[in-house]
């Protein structure tokens, strides 16, 4: 029976790999073996098997070019697919999606922006967050996007929101599911809280600011604030419950 083995396995081979006449793209080299007309490499190459040298397909240097291409067109699609997804779930308000570096003024704030993302490496890696404070519309919520629209191209998860609408989200939500909320920031790389202190100062938005910011900061992940408030008032807050939210991240 053994002795069967090698002949059945011999004519299963012989039956997959007849040879093959050359088709409209290819030629016959002087070696035997097929070429492609266009590259004028193999689409066939000899191989040993069983201890018999068989012809066997292979991929012209075309066919594999044409394979890489096709590979990196697919991880394309994927890589804006995925980007889409991040900025739908990172971005809440859409309006937000057009501030970017692209329609920014070069001022010293945008050179600031630019240079936290070019060094987002580091940036992550040491838990560097940024305050930005300062009147109403001096461009502090534009610089903030414009970074969390270039790391969001890079395929970074950013999320930006403001305390208003977290608070909102948790209004109606149980204290488990408050918890599972807030630990749920911890799937993006940069938190940016947007209009920090723009919420109603009641004890209870106060403690779920501090609880949102408390959970980010033991992440070691890095933060961006955004806030209207003095930096004097930031420093030196009159409410304790203030002292609490500022003390970890100024």
């Amino acid at each position: 029976m053994s002795d069967m083995v090698p002949e059945v396995l011999n004519a299963a081979l012989d039956s997959l790999f007849t040879a093959k006449e050359p088709g409209q793209q290819e030629y016959q080299g002087v070696d035997g073996l097929l070429y492609c007309r266009n590259c004028h490499t193999p689409v066939q190459c000899r191989v040993k098997l069983w201890g018999r040298d068989k012809i066997v397909p292979c991929l012209c240097r075309c066919q594999q070019e044409a394979m890489a291409e096709k590979k990196r067109q697919d991880e394309l699609v994927e890589r804006k697919r995925k980007i889409r997804q991040l900025k739908a779930t990172g971005i809440q308000e859409k309006h937000i999606l057009e501030w970017n570096f692209g329609v920014a003024e070069d001022n010293k704030d945008i050179q600031m922006a630019k240079r936290y993302v070019e060094q987002w490496k580091k940036v992550k890696a040491e838990n560097l967050g940024l305050l930005l404070w300062g009147d109403v519309g001096t461009g502090k919520s534009f610089v903030a996007a414009c970074i969390a629209n270039a790391l969001l191209d890079q395929g970074i998860p950013v999320l930006m929101m403001n305390f208003s609408k977290i608070l909102n989200q948790m209004g109606a939500m149980y204290s488990e599911e408050r918890y599972r909320y807030i630990a749920s920031f911890s799937n993006y790389s940069l938190l940016i809280l947007d209009d920090l202190g723009i919420e109603r100062s009641t004890e209870y938005a106060l403690e779920q600011v501090y609880a949102v910011i408390d959970e980010w900061y033991k992440s070691g992940l890095p933060v961006i604030i955004t806030t209207n408030l003095k930096i004097a008032e930031i420093r030196n807050p009159q409410d304790v419950a203030y002292a609490r939210i500022y003390s970890p991240n100024c």
